[in-house]
C-alpha cells in the first residue's frame, strides 16, 4: 500500500516498495523527539512573549508590527501542537482520536503556510517602502493590511484542507498510526499532495523573496540612508533561517513525489527508504524556524533591554520597521515640495513687484495740475 503523509513524522510504507515505517527507524523517532522537546520548550514562550510585546507594548501597530504579529501566532500555534508529536514519536503510536488526527496535522501545515507567506509579504512590503516610498501609503493603510491578513488566512485554511480529507487512522504492522492512506495503485496521489506544498510552501514564496532582495539591496546601496540596512538584516536573518530549516524538509517532499510518480523497482525501493528514514528528523528540523525568531528578535534588540526592560521587544519592532523611514522619506518629499512651492512664492512676488514697479514708470507725471 502506498503511503503519503503532509507535514507528518510517522509514514507507513507500501508492501513491495519499503517494508518498515519509520515508527522501526528508532534513531529517527528518537532524534525527531528531542528535537520537538526543545523547540516547545523555548518556542512557545519566545513566541507568546512576542505576541504579548506587541499587543501590550507596542506604542502603535504599525505594518511591520502586524506582520510579525502574525508571524509570531502563526509559530506559536505550530508550538502548541508539538506535545502531540512528542508523545507520538515516544511511543512509536498514534493514542488521540481519529478526528485529532485530522485536526492536528491540517493545522501544522496550515501554519506553515502562513508563516511563509507572511514572510514573503514582509519581503515585498519592504520592497515598495524602499523603491516606492512615495506610494506606500496607498496600500498599507490599517484596513487594507488587515484584509490582505485575512485573505492570507483564509487562503492558507484552504489549500491546507487535503490533510484532513486523506488523514486517517489505522493499525498497521501491530501498531496505530495517522498517516494519508492511498490504494497500490494511486501511489501518484502522494505526488498531488506534495506538489502544492513544494510550489505554494517554497518555489513561488521564496522566488518572490529572492527577487525583492536583490531590488531592495541594489538600492540600498545606491542611497546614502545605511542605516536601512539595520533592519534589512534582522529580516533578512528571519528569510535565510526559515530557508535553512524547511530546504532538507522539501528535499524530502521532492524525493517522495519522485517515489509516488516511479514505477516499481530498484529506484523506487530506494526513494522510498531515503524518504522513510528521513522524514522524521527532518519534519523536525522544519519546527526548529518557529521557534528561532524570537531568538533572533533577542539578539537584534539587547541594545533596548537595559533602556526599555520588558518592552524591548516592541522598542525593536517599531524601529526595525521601515514605517518610520517611509515616514521620513514622504515628509522629505513634503520639505522638498514646500520649498518649491516656497520658491515659486518669492518668485511670483518678485515679479508683481517689477509689474508695479514698471507700471509706475509708465505714468506721466502731471504739470501744474494739468
Amino acid at each position: 500500500m502506498a503511503q503519503h503523509s503532509s507535514l507528518n513524522f510517522l509514514s507507513n510504507s507500501t508492501s513491495t516498495s519499503a517494508p518498515d515505517t519509520i515508527v522501526d527507524n528508532k534513531t529517527g523517532t528518537t532524534m525527531g523527539a528531542l528535537i520537538l522537546s526543545l523547540v516547545f520548550l523555548l518556542g512557545l514562550p519566545g513566541n507568546v512573549f512576542v505576541i504579548w510585546s506587541i499587543l501590550a507594548r507596542a506604542r502603535k501597530q504599525t505594518v511591520t508590527t502586524l506582520l510579525i504579529l502574525n508571524l509570531a501566532i502563526a509559530d506559536g500555534s505550530l508550538m502548541a501542537l508539538t506535545p502531540f508529536f512528542i508523545i507520538y514519536l515516544i511511543l512509536k503510536k498514534w493514542v488521540f482520536k481519529k478526528m485529532m488526527c485530522k485536526i492536528l496535522f491540517y493545522l501544522c501545515l496550515a501554519n506553515m503556510y502562513a508563516s511563509i507567506q507572511l514572510i514573503m509579504l514582509m519581503s515585498l512590503y519592504r520592497l515598495v517602502a524602499v523603491l516606492w516610498p512615495q506610494r506606500i501609503s496607498v496600500i498599507t493603510s490599517r484596513r487594507t493590511v488587515m484584509r490582505v491578513l485575512a485573505v492570507v488566512w483564509a487562503l492558507v485554511m484552504v489549500v491546507s484542507v487535503p490533510a484532513i480529507i486523506y488523514r486517517d487512522v489505522r493499525n498497521e504492522k501491530n501498531t496505530t498510526l495517522c498517516e494519508s492512506f492511498y490504494d497500490d495503485d494511486k501511489s501518484y496521489h502522494a505526488a498531488l499532495q506534495y506538489m502544492p506544498e513544494i510550489v505554494l510552501g517554497f518555489v513561488i514564496p521564496y522566488t518572490v523573496i529572492l527577487v525583492s532582495y536583490i531590488c531592495i539591496l541594489r538600492r540600498i546601496r545606491q542611497t546614502k540612508f545605511r542605516r536601512r540596512i539595520r533592519s534589512e538584516k534582522l529580516i533578512l536573518a528571519i528569510v535565510l533561517t526559515f530557508c535553512l530549516f524547511w530546504l532538507p524538509y522539501h528535499i524530502v517532499n521532492l524525493v517522495q513525489v519522485s517515489w509516488g510518480l516511479c514505477q516499481e523497482g530498484p529506484v523506487k525501493t530506494l526513494l522510498g527508504k531515503i524518504w522513510h528514514n528521513s522524514r522524521a528528523v527532518t519534519s523536525s528540523i522544519a519546527f526548529i524556524s518557529s521557534c528561532v525568531n524570537p531568538v533572533l528578535y533577542f539578539f537584534a534588540g539587547k541594545s533596548y533591554i537595559q533602556r526599555e526592560g520588558l518592552a524591548f521587544m516592541a522598542r525593536l519592532f517599531e524601529g526595525t520597521g521601515l514605517d518610520s523611514a517611509t515616514r521620513k522619506s514622504r515628509q522629505n518629499s513634503q520639505n522638498s515640495r514646500d520649498k518649491d512651492k516656497e520658491a515659486d512664492t518669492i518668485m511670483l512676488k518678485d515679479k508683481d513687484q517689477d509689474s508695479v514697479t514698471n507700471s509706475n514708470s509708465n505714468v506721466k507725471p502731471v504739470k501744474n495740475g494739468k
